[in-house]
């Protein structure tokens, strides 16, 4: 029999860690975050990490667990979701697994192994190396020619997905595309109910830099400066939104405003991706939460779903 499992996904500042919460309440759930920064401690204002006031007395597992120079990739993710899953449900209570990582949660809902794909480190070190000396748009080019359709789904600013997919392209003769929509044929490992929360495009961008604007009244350039220079720039962590943009104020190669507009322009862009990576790569139960007036009232409408779905 399989374990339950809800997922609340969809693009970043649509109000997922809200809802959950909400429905948490109501069904007696814990909450797993899929977000791939949340899990770094010290790092709270820049990923909008849920408060303890937020969390509303809801346990929540894979927050704080790491420290930004601390390895997290999907691997690590699966291996700590399992385990949080298996707890919830020790404990009585349903996982809901909550987050804007879709490569994470497919990974974990469908057991991906990624031990099976050849391993060559010095492919590996080769990129790193041409990363080094001729920076991110080349490399990302380089995974444009291989693979543009999974390319079209990535910033190139995010170097570690770049390089893992160009890794995998070079060594196995294959897209990582390709590898991707084989593993979403995969029968999902847990009885699964997928929500993916969405809402008008100008709305959510709107959303978003009024987060951004929120994030640096409450102390983001000050959060950055006691992460850099104790955290190395390049760390996969520091790359994140809100820190990367942030270090190039700090260093003097933008100003405050300038570093804000590119913070702000590739948040929107992010959630482009999210959303065009969610339409792809699941097959998620939509809902617009336009239609609501409560994030209440879309945790409800989420419960009804769930038991309708048990009946047919």
């Amino acid at each position: 029999m399989k374990k339950p499992l809800i997922v609340i996904a969809g693009p970043t500042a649509c109000g997922k860690s809200a809802v959950s919460v909400e429905l948490a309440k109501i069904i007696n759930g814990e909450i797993i975050s899929a977000d791939s920064m949340q899990v770094y401690r010290g790092m709270d204002i820049g990923t909008a990490k849920i408060t303890k006031e937020e969390m509303g007395g809801i346990k929540h597992y894979l927050i704080d667990c790491l420290n930004p120079d601390e390895e997290f990739s999907v691997a690590v993710f699966q291996t700590m979701a399992k385990k949080a899953i298996d707890e919830i449900l020790g404990n009585g209570k349903i996982p809901i697994l909550v987050g804007g990582t879709g490569f994470y949660i497919n990974a974990l809902i469908n057991d991906n192994d990624f031990s099976s794909s050849k391993r060559d480190y010095a492919i590996r070190e080769k990129l790193k190396n041409l990363l080094e000396e001729k920076g991110a748009e080349f490399i990302y080019n380089k995974l444009k020619e291989y693979d543009p359709e999974y390319a079209s789904t990535v910033h190139q600013n995010n170097t570690k997905k770049v390089i893992r997919a160009l890794e995998y392209c070079l060594e196995n003769n294959e897209k990582f595309s390709e590898y991707n929509k084989r593993e979403k044929l995969k029968e999902p490992i847990y009885d699964l109910n997928f929500f993916v929360l969405n809402m008008d495009r100008e709305k959510l961008y709107n959303r978003i830099e009024k987060r951004i604007d929120i994030m640096l009244k409450d102390g983001l350039v000050e959060e950055v400066k006691s992460l850099y220079p104790k955290y190395d720039e390049n760390l996969v962590s520091m790359k994140g939104l809100g820190y990367k943009e942030i270090v190039y104020y700090l260093k003097g190669k933008l100003s405050l405003e300038e570093s804000i507009t590119l913070l702000k322009r590739d948040t929107r862009h992010f959630a482009k991706r999210q959303l065009t990576w969610f339409n792809h790569q699941c097959d998620g139960n939509w809902i617009n939460v336009d239609n609501f007036t409560s994030t209440q009232e879309i945790a409800i409408y989420i419960k009804n779903e769930i038991a309708r779905n048990k009946k047919c």
